[in-house]
Formats: structure tokens, C-alpha cells, sequence
């Protein structure tokens, strides 16, 4: 059965959705994500207080590209007025929907009342949702935590409460505010609220989803609608084809050659040029090369490289010589 949000996105029988991440989901990542079959996709979250004041940076984060449908803008905040007033705002630049993130555990963000601490205060939570929801036309969805500490895991009241002011999904992170990213994420309680009667709206799971093998058990085992996954795709895209194919054939794809990787990598590259320009598209690429060539021995010295250049010749001439020299290393036949 298909899952939809709204009336009219429908995500197919197990969507698999990218996380919102700060600093990763942009525009550039979007794209090599939209290319391995990532169903839905969120912007970075954007704030409401930077929305209103105009600032260039929440605005920019407001850009989607028709190629990247469905996709959610994030929006977070502490005051119920100003929110209203950046859902407005985001309705604007035609997002498919706006999500609101009550799950960001970060100081800078929660020790100023906004992401997870709204989790300590449901009251404000539900009215600040309420407010989202007569906002816009869109459909409004959100993503949470368990919640706050151990003593305080409230998802249950939250999923209700939401859905009844009129949310049209959920996604939830296993963990609590107070675990931030440690230990690992507890899904026994997002089963809990998918099973609850009340609840009619899709549940969608995140945290620590980083193999086909743990995506086709979570499935199965707490019957999630569909599954976001954040910090496995960054420099590794393809993890939503490899999912998807295992889901279909019980087969596992082969990983990305080393041509693959540094083609991908290019794409990114190239894309993030396109949309910050030459000095900040290669400046903010330079998080994303550890990862893209994660596990291959004696990188180091091509690493060290790529975040020292300056000039997109220099690095397409780097990307040249990884491919030559490791393509034939790690990919040769055996010869006995």
C-alpha cells in the first residue's frame, strides 16, 4: 500500500527519506542523493527568525529545484508568532510540504528554546504545530525524539497531540535530546506509536540505519512506513540504491567502484560551484572528501590535497589521478 502524505504526495509502498542535516543537505548533496533513488528529501532547517529578518544564509536555504520533488522545507524556532510568520514565508518557494523540526539537540538551537526543548513543553509544542498548520496550504509534518531525557520519553503524547492538530506524518529519532548522537537509537518506541489505533498518519523512523541488512530488519521489525536515514548517506549516496535493491531481490549490489566514487564526487563538486559559486562551493566541498573515499588505504596524502586547492582544475586533476591510481588496485583481477 502506498504511503502518502496529504492527498497528494504519495511516496510509494517504503519510502526511504534523507534527514535534514545542517551543513550537509543542501542543494549539491541533494542532487547525488536524488540520483541513487532517495525518495523524499528536506532542506537544511531553516530559521524562522532568520527567515523574517531576511538574512541571506535562511534564505538561501529556501532554494529547491523542480528535480528534487518531493521535498520538505525545515523550519525551526522558539516563538509560536514567528514561526507562523516563516511558514508563510517558506509556502512561498514552493516547497510540496513544510516539516517542522522539534528534534535538534544541538545547544545553539535547543538551549534557545527551539528543536528538542519544545519537548519539555508540549503545551507550547501543540499551539506553536496548530499555528504551522494554519499557515500554509501545504501539508505540515514533523520530525522529534523520543524525548527529552530518559525520565521524560513523551513521543507518545506528542504523536497524538500532533496528529490532532493536524500534522500529516511523523518522523521520529529514537534517541532523547539528552543522548544527543551516543549510544544507540531505541526503535521499540517508534513501534509503539505506529501501533497506537489512534494514529492514522505515516511514522517514519531515523537513527542509526547504516546497512541494506539493518533497513530490510528494522522493517519488518517496527513497522515503520518508511525510513529516514541521515549520517550514512553523507559521502555515501548510494546507500538508498543498495536498500532499495535488497528490498526487491534479497541481494546485495556491489559497492561503488573507485570510478563511481570520484564521479559522484565531481557531480557534487560541480554542483556545489554551480549554486555557492567558485570560492564557497569548493571551500564547503571539503567536509564531503573524507567520506566520499571512506575505507581506502593510504588516502591521506590525496585528502590532504584536495582541501588545500583552491582552483577547480586542480581538484578535477586530483579526482583524475585517484581514479588511475586506485581504480586498478583495489578493482584488479586475482590473478593466482
Amino acid at each position: 500500500m502506498s504511503v502518502k502524505i496529504g492527498k497528494n504526495i504519495d511516496l510509494g509502498d517504503f519510502p526511504l527519506l534523507l534527514a535534514p542535516m545542517e551543513d550537509v543537505s543542501d542543494p549539491p548533496f541533494r542532487f547525488v542523493c536524488k540520483q541513487n533513488g532517495v525518495d523524499m528529501m528536506y532542506t537544511e532547517f531553516v530559521s524562522s527568525e532568520g527567515l523574517i529578518r531576511d538574512a541571506a544564509k535562511s534564505r538561501q536555504k529556501l532554494d529547491i529545484f523542480e528535480y528534487e520533488r518531493p521535498i520538505g522545507i525545515q523550519i525551526f524556532g522558539s516563538d509560536i508568532d514567528t514561526m507562523r510568520e516563516a511558514t508563510e514565508i517558506a509556502s512561498q518557494a514552493g516547497p510540496d510540504l513544510i516539516d517542522i523540526n522539534y528534534g535538534c539537540p544541538v545547544k545553539n538551537v535547543a538551549c534557545r528554546g527551539a528543536g528538542a526543548s519544545l519537548l519539555q513543553d508540549i503545551e507550547k509544542m501543540t499551539k506553536m504545530t496548530k499555528a504551522v498548520v494554519e499557515a500554509t496550504h501545504l501539508p505540515v509534518t514533523v520530525k522529534t525524539r523520543l524525548g527529552w531525557d530518559d525520565n521524560t520519553k513523551n513521543v507518545y503524547e506528542v504523536a497524538e497531540r500532533l496528529q490532532d492538530v493536524g500534522i500529516q506524518a511523523l518522523s521520529i529519532h529514537g534517541r532523547t535530546r539528552s543522548q544527543m548522537y551516543k549510544g544507540q537509537a531505541d526503535w521499540s518506541m517508534i513501534r509503539d506509536v505506529k501501533r497506537n489505533p489512534h494514529i492514522q498518519i505515516p511514522i517514519f523512523g531515523n537513527g542509526d540505519v547504516d546497512s541494506v541488512e539493518k533497513a530490510a530488519a528494522w522493517r519488518m521489525e517496527y513497522e515503520v512506513d518508511g525510513i529516514m536515514i541521515g549520517r550514512a548517506a553523507i559521502g555515501y549516496p548510494w546507500v538508498f540504491r543498495e536498500i532499495k535493491h535488497f528490498f526487491q531481490t534479497g541481494e546485495r549490489l556491489d559497492g561503488p567502484t573507485i570510478a563511481e566514487r570520484v564521479e559522484v564526487c565531481r557531480t557534487h563538486f560541480q554542483k556545489s560551484i554551480e549554486w555557492k559559486g567558485e570560492r564557497t562551493g569548493i571551500f564547503e566541498m571539503r567536509r564531503h572528501y573524507a567520506n566520499y573515499f571512506k575505507g581506502i588505504p593510504n588516502f591521506k596524502e590525496y585528502r590532504m590535497k584536495l582541501v588545500s586547492l583552491e582552483r577547480p582544475s586542480d581538484v578535477h586533476e586530483v579526482l583524475d589521478e585517484i581514479t588511475e591510481r586506485f581504480d586498478a588496485i583495489l578493482f584488479s583481477p586475482k590473478i593466482d
